[in-house]
């Protein structure tokens, strides 16, 4: 998971994004490639969530070789969690200079700083999230979600397996999405921007373009796609929730599509007033029968 804009610590601030009650807690932060990665625990916060990405192109960039795509990414973010452990780090490491008991400044608020994973559909990086304990971070952006359940489920073992709790083991999913007034409308503004995105990234990776047919294929009751109605929305948030066993939290991206200023705060508006009080509603009444989705914070 990479971050979406320039500036996020800029973004974050303006108060006009502040709407509805829905805060920006979500922090991306390119583990595998991001230098030096003291800089993450420094700028975000209160949430971090730390992945590999999915882009290569910084390789280069940083003068970082892809064979080590893998081990990069273990390395910081072993250096990161120790960082969260001590303010003064002794740390070594292959892939850059060690900490020799240098200092961490300014230290995050909460002790320790929530780190969450992020992670695609590589099943080595769900076992790792398991056996590290970490809550799992899951990008959903395609295809059907009920499908990441087994690698959810080998998460949840690797953590049982490690000795963690069965409640520090949680699950969040990022989606992209949109609401509107009517499922018709949100389908129609959340399109022209999400198929000039994907067919964009699909011809640098060798994807076909994005047609009109999958995108209302991924608008289906079990599609990624949180696009339509808050009735909509609510349901695909409900229905993911229990396919996938039980998740804690949900981003929201919107950003993608590249909507106009009003029609991102009117979502807004409208996953605060409409689609998170309809979401609590229905899992008050089955708390004891499954996980309640607890958090939900749109991505602009």
């Amino acid at each position: 998971m990479g971050i979406i804009i320039s500036s996020p610590l800029k973004l974050e601030k303006k108060p006009a994004l502040r709407q509805a009650e829905v805060s920006w807690k979500e922090r991306a932060s390119l583990t595998a490639r991001v230098s030096p990665r003291e800089q993450s625990l420094q700028q975000y916060g209160p949430l971090l969530v730390a992945g590999r990405g999915s882009f290569i192109e910084a390789f280069p960039l940083f003068g970082l070789e892809l064979e080590d795509y893998d081990s990069l990414f273990a390395e910081k973010l072993d250096l990161l969690l120790k960082i969260r452990e001590n303010t003064h780090v002794q740390w070594s490491g292959q892939h850059r200079p060690a900490l020799t008991g240098q200092g961490v400044y300014p230290r995050p608020l909460q002790n320790p700083l929530p780190v969450w994973l992020g992670v695609g559909g590589t099943p080595g990086s769900f076992i790792r999230a398991g056996v590290l304990g970490l809550p799992l971070m899951v990008a959903i952006i395609g295809g059907e979600p009920h499908r990441f359940r087994p690698l959810i489920e080998s998460y949840r073992e690797a953590g049982r397996r490690a000795g963690h709790p069965a409640d520090q083991l949680k699950v969040g999913i990022h989606s992209l999405g949109y609401v509107a007034e009517s499922a018709a409308k949100a389908a129609d503004h959340f399109f022209p921007g999400y198929a000039r995105s994907f067919t964009e990234i699909g011809r640098e990776r060798g994807w076909p373009p994005m047609t009109r047919a999958h995108y209302d294929a991924q608008l289906g009751p079990t599609g990624a796609l949180l696009v339509g109605d808050p009735e909509t929305v609510t349901g695909k948030i409900l229905h993911v929730n229990e396919s996938l066993g039980g998740i804690s939290r949900l981003t929201f991206q919107m950003s993608v599509a590249a909507l106009s200023h009003a029609k991102m705060l009117r979502a807004i508006e409208l996953l605060g007033t409409r689609v998170a009080p309809l979401v609590r509603t229905a899992l008050a009444s089955e708390t004891a029968a499954a996980p309640l989705l607890i958090d939900s914070h749109a991505v602009a």
